[in-house]
């Protein structure tokens, strides 16, 4: 295409000859614009300048004609679009000109239907604007030294011009204006891209593009930082973080190149806007669809109802497998792929062999609509079975099950039993021992009572005077487990064994003609009280419809406001006074908070500040009441059985009620969801769904025990060790090493060895005391204010993961709070652009990802109530002196080590897979 500065640049020497003094007319930018005052050359290049003088006259008509209808700040955007006069404007699409103009579209669409559309009256037009161009031009743009100064139609002379005329130079000829009638400066219109993908792309890869810069005339441009060279890569309001190569510092020849790199790992349309100051290049911005990846069996999940799958014989049953890929996308299928292939189903009986009898009972087909994979279950005859999932050898997650197998007859009695209003359905069974303690050599007769709150085993004394001998919650972590037949069944006639196991007491084994019965029952009956299904979303969805209802029934008049008037600088005494005298409708109602001395009025806002100041009030370990196994801030806190004097279990009581009151306000949603701002300890959550403690909650809770002691006990032969003699007693020290106390963890413990063989009882008696017994006395008090606003039944729904989900929410990372709150240790360049690259993945990751990687650094996904800024030590990105391997880390100093790498695709690799596959278990570096 031709352009002014082209052909100004053929004729540079000529010019150079000619000069002319002030009376050629030349004192102003429009001046250069006006053909008829332009200095005589010889006719070809007369011609060529007359050319470009023409052209930058009607820039200047149009970006005065932009000046009248105030749209002026967009004559640059226009010009790197190639729209340079007015009758550019006639022609430019309407679409084109609303993604330019934006919100300002509505008056440029006005102005450009003013525009004459007879050729005459155009010119009219164009001549009253050229007309205030130079009236403009001479009042703002004139330059003279006493009239006196003589002008050089040169080059020196045309840069001395540029500089006196600057605020009337297009942006484009910002330097000065040789540059732009030779056409040597950057044009955004001119570069180019060349993408290194095909579009549609598939996520999780890192994606590369090339920008090649060039000027007006074409030639190659050199890019550097000075040229303002953006990328923003979008979808929706989320933006993507990318790392720009500019140049190459081996290849001179690449100079005008730039390389663009992001990661890409959610599938849908990203915008990608590429830009030189304000200026999009030429199609930018641009739309790019990137779509999922293949299956990935570890993100995939089975949608089934409960951990045991009813079943009627004869009749279907339906089950669903959300393929994802590896990043939690949706996969989607062509119609040259079978989305079925790679699934195998493995079906086995009792005794664990593989059941060929049963291995096409259940059937696979594609839900095209839901975008999922149907399983038709069906069974011709009574059985209980184990199943297994897998997807081309890798199982799925929660894909294996039980599966019982009723007559229509049992299944008619099952359905009776859950209509049933009756809580007496019991069934006859035979108690073989109860674990942990000596196994009867004859079965005891018992009835087992199935109930909607409740399984009961209960033994008659003199066939009247019912015992109860264990009760076990309908609860998700009560569960069946399974036993194949034994001799003492087929000699006796006993019936199926079974084992009820509910993670809080000892484990029953029983044995029943009426198992599969019971174990049915009992799984309807759950699935009622959950709402339908086990995962957690549909629990959490359970549970605070159920919250609102309680919340109903407690106050007729929640609309109504409760006020509640506190002092700030005693924000934890002023608030249990409170809310003393509170009932629990009280509790339930609206907060009106008042703080004391302060002029705010609470619409919402001072009600989620007491929140957040109670919480800090009462779960940070400064404050006495909780506190941490070791003095890392970033602990997990746990109830304090050494609080100071003025902290009573009436403070633990009001903790409790505080967090049923976060509960109930989040069941409300929008604004009134609240988060409990604490980092609980996993053995105190557990508590409070009313799990059994075990020795394995040190390794979260309290991790340098674990290191130091319990691990070292699980790896150490103790039958044959001469160092280390372990007896069932614990041994309390005083802060100088004197030993207070022996506490016996068994009856007779002091005289009894721990051994090879009970060195796990050894432990869960370690952890029963340490984690539970010692604390006993403050979390019943906080039970008795928690359940006294949520009932106990509808948080035993929940594991002890899910209820810290549920409490706490998932973690919000703030990448800005991030940067502001680490050390970085080297100095080196190579460390330099590693550290550049270790931001921009960072900057990329999503909340699961940003877990995973403090998980790796510190041991822990949560981070401490106020932020990075709280971690201590302070979260450290060290260069570590390797080349090409993996990072590594230091929980006990939050240090994570980076090594170099060659390239940011390498980094990104190497990173993602340490903190996806070293995230569990520790070790000693």
């Amino acid at each position: 295409m031709w352009s002014p500065e082209a052909e100004i640049n053929s004729i540079a020497f000529t010019t150079m000859r000619h000069s002319v003094s002030a009376s050629s007319g030349i004192s102003s930018l429009s001046s250069c614009g006006d053909p008829d005052r332009l200095p005589e050359l010889p006719p070809g290049d007369e011609q060529r300048l007359q050319r470009a003088a023409l052209n930058l006259q009607q820039k200047l008509i149009l970006r005065e004609w932009l000046k009248e209808h105030r749209l002026q700040h967009y004559y640059s955007r226009l010009v790197a679009i190639e729209v340079t006069s007015l009758e550019d404007v006639y022609w430019l699409e309407d679409s084109r000109a609303s993604q330019i103009l934006g919100k300002d579209w509505p008056i440029w669409s006005q102005a450009r239907q003013k525009l004459p559309t007879s050729k005459s009256n155009l010119e009219a037009l164009k001549a009253d604007l050229w007309s205030t161009v130079v009236k403009s031009s001479q009042h703002q743009d004139a330059w003279t030294w006493g009239g006196m100064l003589v002008v050089s139609v040169s080059v020196a002379g045309l840069v001395t011009l540029a500089a006196m005329t600057q605020p009337s130079l297009a942006p484009e000829a910002r330097h000065s204006l040789l540059q732009y009638v030779t056409g040597k400066y950057l044009l955004p219109a001119n570069c180019k891209v060349h993408w290194d993908w095909q579009d549609p792309a598939i996520v999780g890869g890192t994606m590369c593009f090339t920008v090649r810069f060039h000027q007006r005339n074409g030639q190659a441009y050199p890019i550097c930082d000075t040229d303002q060279f953006f990328v923003e890569v979008t979808e929706g309001t989320r933006k993507i973080i990318t790392i720009s190569e500019l140049g190459s510092p081996t290849d001179p020849n690449n100079a005008n190149i730039a390389k663009v790199k992001f990661t890409v790992r959610t599938a849908g349309q990203y915008k990608i806007s590429v830009l030189i100051g304000s200026s999009h290049i030429a199609g930018s911005p641009f739309l790019k669809t990137f779509i999922p990846g293949p299956m990935d069996a570890r993100r995939s999940r089975l949608i089934r109802p409960a951990s045991t799958v009813v079943c009627c014989a004869g009749a279907p049953t339906f089950l669903h497998i959300e393929p994802r890929d590896e990043h939690g996308n949706t996969c989607q299928f062509t119609p040259e792929c079978d989305p079925i292939k790679g699934y195998k189903i493995d079906i086995f009986d009792l005794y664990g062999s593989q059941s060929d009898k049963y291995c096409n009972a259940i059937t696979l087909s594609y839900d095209k609509v839901n975008s999922r994979i149907s399983l038709t279950a069906l069974f011709p005859e009574p059985v209980c079975l184990r199943a297994i999932i897998s997807y081309e050898t890798h199982p799925i997650p929660n894909g294996e099950f039980d599966i019982i197998v009723l007559s229509s007859s049992d299944t008619t009695l099952v359905h009776k039993n859950i209509a049933s209003r009756k809580h007496n359905i019991c069934y006859e069974a035979k108690l073989f021992g109860v674990f942990g303690q000596q196994r009867w050599s004859k079965p005891r007769k018992v009835l087992c009572y199935v109930g909607p709150k409740q399984v009961t085993i209960k033994e008659m004394i003199l066939k009247i005077i019912p015992k109860r001998i264990a009760t076990f919650r309908l609860c998700p972590s009560t569960k069946f487990h399974f036993l194949p037949p034994s001799n003492i069944q087929v000699n006796n006639s006993h019936g199926a064994i079974f084992i009820i196991d509910d993670g809080c007491q000892p484990k029953i084994e029983l044995a029943s003609k009426e198992r599969n019965v019971i174990a049915a029952t009992f799984t309807h009956f759950l699935l009622k009280n959950i709402g339908g299904s086990e995962t957690f979303k549909d629990k959490q969805d359970f549970f605070y419809h159920e919250v609102r209802l309680v919340r109903k029934f407690h106050s007729n008049y929640y609309h109504e406001k409760i006020s509640v008037k506190v002092q700030r600088d005693k924000i934890l005494e002023s608030s249990m006074k409170a809310t003393k005298h509170f009932s629990v409708s009280d509790w339930c109602g609206n907060f009106e908070v008042t703080f004391q001395g302060e002029q705010g009025i609470d619409w919402g806002g001072l009600r989620r500040e007491w929140f957040e100041l109670i919480c800090s009030a009462l779960f940070d370990p400064r404050g006495g009441l909780f506190c941490t196994f070791h003095d890392k801030r970033q602990a997990l806190v746990h109830p304090n059985p050494n609080r100071p004097p003025h902290l009573k279990l009436k403070h633990f009581e009001f903790a409790g009620k505080v967090v049923g009151k976060c509960l109930y306000e989040s069941a409300l949603g929008g604004t009134y969801r609240q988060l409990v701002r604490a980092r609980f300890s996993r053995s105190f959550l557990a508590q409070l769904i009313g799990l059994r403690v075990h020795y394995k909650y040190f390794e979260q809770d309290d991790p340098d025990l674990y290191l130091s002691k319990i691990k070292y006990i699980l790896d150490t032969d103790l039958d044959t060790s001469e160092n280390l003699e372990l007896y069932f007693v614990e041994e309390i020290y005083d802060t100088s090493g004197q030993l207070v106390k022996t506490i016996e963890l068994i009856p007779n413990g002091a005289k009894i060895r721990v051994t090879n063989a009970t060195k796990n009882q050894y432990l869960d008696a370690l952890a029963q005391q340490r984690l539970c017994n010692n604390v006993r006395e403050e979390i019943d008090s906080f039970l008795k204010g928690l359940n006294g606003v949520i009932p106990d039944n509808l948080l035993s729904i929940f594991d002890e993961n899910e209820l810290e989900l549920l409490l706490c929410g998932t973690g919000e990372y703030s990448i800005a709070d991030f940067r502001a709150n680490h050390i970085v240790n080297g100095g080196s360049p190579e460390f330099r652009r590693v550290l550049g690259w270790f931001w921009a993945a960072v900057g990329n990751f999503s909340q699961t990802e940003m877990a995973r990687l403090l998980q790796f650094t510190t041991g822990c996904s949560q981070l401490p109530p106020g932020g990075f800024q709280e971690l201590n030590p302070r979260f450290q990105i060290t260069a570590a002196p390797t080349f090409g391997n993996l990072p590594t880390a230091h929980t006990c100093f939050n240090q994570l080590c980076l090594p170099d790498y060659e390239s940011y695709e390498q980094f990104e690799r190497a990173l993602m897979f340490a903190i996806s596959e070293g995230t569990e278990g520790f070790g000693m570096v």
